[in-house]
C-alpha cells in the first residue's frame, strides 16, 4: 500500500526531521537513510517501522539540522595518520615494483583520515527526540494507507460478490449436467447410424453413471463457498490480511480450475471464465492489502 508521512521535532538547538513513504510490494523490505551520527538509532527506527506496517517497500529518510549559528559538526583532517598511510603505501609501491601514483583523495579517503567533532554527544541519547518524529511520520503514512485500504476493501468486496453469483449459477446448473450429457449421447449414438433396439440402456445408463462420477463439483463449490466466508471473517480482523488473501486467492484458483476440468459443459465453462477473470483482479489488488 502506498503512503507517506513527515515528522519533525527539535532539542538542544537540532531539528530532526523524519520522512517515510511506502509503496506496493508483496513483503516487507525497509531502506533506512541517516547521517552518520544517528547510524547507531537504525536497529531501533527499524524495530519500530516492522511493528507498525507489516507489508509494501517502506523508505525511511532522516535528517538532522543545526539551529541558526550552531554547527552539527567539524571537520579535523589527521595529518600523522594521513602520513603514515602515505609512507606506508609508497614502501609498498617499492617492494611490489609498482609505479607511485597516489592521489590526495585516495590519501584522504583512508580510514580515520577525516574526523569529525560532533555536538551532539550521545547519539543514543537522541532516540526519545527521533521516535517522536518518527511516530509523526508514521501515523501520518498509516492514514493515508487506512484510506487506500477502505477503496481497495470495496473493490475485493465487489469482485468476492460477482465470484458468488457465478458459483450460484454454476450450482444451479450442476444437476442439469448429467442429463445434458446423456442427450448429447444420444444424439451422437443416432447420428452413427444406430436405431433405438441397439441402443443398451444399462450400458448407456453405466456410461451416465461414469460421467456423472468425473464431472462432479459439489466438493469443489462447497469449498469455494467456506473460501468466500473466510474472506468475510478477514475483513473482521484487526490483524493485517494481506498473505491470508494471498492464500485465499490461491485456493480459490485450485477450485476454479478443478471445476473448469471436471464439469465439460459449456454453460458452467462460461462462468469458469468469469470466475477466473474476477479473481486475477482479485489476486493482483490483494498484493497490494497490508
Amino acid at each position: 500500500m502506498t503512503g507517506y508521512g513527515r515528522g519533525e521535532c527539535s532539542q538542544d538547538g537540532f531539528k530532526l526531521t523524519v520522512e517515510v513513504s511506502s509503496v506496493n510490494r508483496k513483503q516487507s523490505e525497509i531502506s533506512i537513510s541517516l547521517p552518520r551520527d544517528l547510524e547507531v538509532l537504525e536497529a531501533q527506527i527499524r524495530d519500530e517501522v516492522n511493528r507498525r506496517i507489516a507489508r509494501g517497500r517502506l523508505t525511511c529518510r532522516v535528517c538532522l539540522h543545526a539551529a541558526e549559528g550552531r554547527e552539527v559538526s567539524r571537520v579535523r583532517v589527521n595529518k600523522a595518520l594521513a602520513a603514515a598511510y602515505l609512507s606506508e603505501l609508497r614502501q609498498l609501491a617499492r617492494a611490489l615494483k609498482l609505479k607511485e601514483d597516489l592521489t590526495l583523495a585516495q590519501v584522504v579517503g583512508a580510514p580515520g583520515v577525516l574526523e569529525t567533532n560532533n555536538d551532539l554527544g550521545d547519539s543514543e541519547a537522541l532516540w526519545p527526540v527521533v521516535n517522536k518524529a518518527l511516530q509523526q511520520g508514521l501515523a501520518q503514512l498509516l492514514k493515508m494507507r487506512a484510506r487506500e485500504g477502505a477503496v481497495l476493501g470495496k473493490d475485493l468486496c465487489g469482485r468476492i460478490e460477482t465470484m458468488r453469483k457465478c458459483v450460484a449459477r454454476v450450482r444451479k446448473e450442476a444437476p442439469d449436467v448429467q442429463k445434458r450429457y446423456r442427450d448429447q449421447l444420444l444424439t451422437r449414438l443416432k447420428a452413427a447410424g444406430l436405431d433405438e433396439l441397439q441402443l443398451d440402456e444399462e450400458r448407456l445408463l453405466k456410461e451416465v453413471v461414469l460421467f456423472a462420477d468425473r464431472s462432479d463439483i459439489s466438493e469443489e463449490l462447497t469449498r469455494l463457498q467456506s473460501h468466500f466466508q473466510q474472506f468475510d471473517h478477514s475483513l473482521k480482523s484487526k490483524e493485517p490480511i494481506g498473505r491470508t488473501l494471498d492464500f485465499l486467492a490461491q485456493e480459490m484458483n485450485r477450485e476454479i480450475n478443478t471445476i473448469g476440468s471436471k464439469a465439460n459443459d459449456s454453460a458452467i465453462s462460461r462462468e469458469v471464465v468469469v470466475l477466473k477473470t474476477e479473481l486475477e483482479k482479485f489476486r493482483e489488488q490483494a498484493q497490494n492489502v497490508e
